[in-house]
């Protein structure tokens, strides 16, 4: 893996007009394409992207994986293929600057992902529910117990070498796309580590985790995802 990644970021982002621009302003200029998905927005998310320097596609199915999807095929249509890809959310919860920590296993130590744990000494207060916290506990519990692996987290903020991501023929439309990619790393035997992040309040309201309809619809994906690898 070159130092000198040809790296894109992926971000979904739904009705995040008041966060978008910070984010992509401070996503560092190593990056050589921010690829926002907008997944059926009603505010101005699209022209604030856009005005930010932002490549913006319009996904206009409901869900997570649909906009993730979205970003990737928009790639593959690209003469010239990227070495990284990274997905970051769109709400400003992550820190963008820290991208450069999320590439650097793959970089330096020919890693195939890396996945920013959001650890609990650096969280803001309030930045992650108690849903969230126990379903995160609960899933990578269960992904131990199952498969042995060492995930501590689902956090978004994620980078994978292009070709592996290819590998793994994502599939989830909402909730379950971080479990899928993690479950599917795997069953492939990719190398993966996590690096510890920073996570902060996010601007606006959660669409899965400010809701209860969300956050159950999320528990169950996540779950039945890990159930299914567990009987294959």
């Amino acid at each position: 893996m070159k130092k000198n990644s040809i790296i894109k970021v992926i971000i979904p982002a739904y009705n995040e007009a008041d966060s978008i621009a910070k984010v992509i302003a401070e996503i560092p200029n190593i990056v050589d394409e921010v690829i926002v998905v907008s997944n059926n927005s009603t505010d101005d998310t699209e022209k604030n992207a856009s005005a930010a320097g932002a490549t913006v596609l319009q996904e206009n199915r409901k869900g997570y994986g649909y906009a993730c999807l979205k970003g990737m095929d928009h790639i593959a249509k690209q003469s010239q293929k990227p070495e990284i890809i990274v997905f970051l959310d769109g709400d400003y919860s992550d820190y963008p600057s820290e991208l450069t920590k999320i590439i650097a296993p793959i970089q330096q130590k020919n890693i195939d992902m890396v996945i920013g744990s959001r650890v609990k000494k650096w969280r803001e207060e309030g930045s992650m529910t108690l849903p969230q916290i126990f379903g995160n506990w609960l899933a990578t519990t269960l992904m131990h117990l199952f498969f042995g692996a060492k995930f501590t987290d689902l956090g978004p903020f994620r980078a994978i070498k292009y070709e592996k991501l290819l590998q793994l023929n994502m599939e989830d439309k909402t909730y379950g796309w971080t479990v899928e990619m993690q479950l599917k790393a795997i069953k492939h035997d990719f190398m993966y580590v996590e690096v510890p992040v920073h996570y902060k309040n996010r601007i606006g309201i959660s669409k899965v985790s400010g809701t209860l309809k969300g956050a159950i619809f999320a528990g169950v994906k996540i779950l039945g995802w890990i159930f299914k690898y567990s009987f294959k």
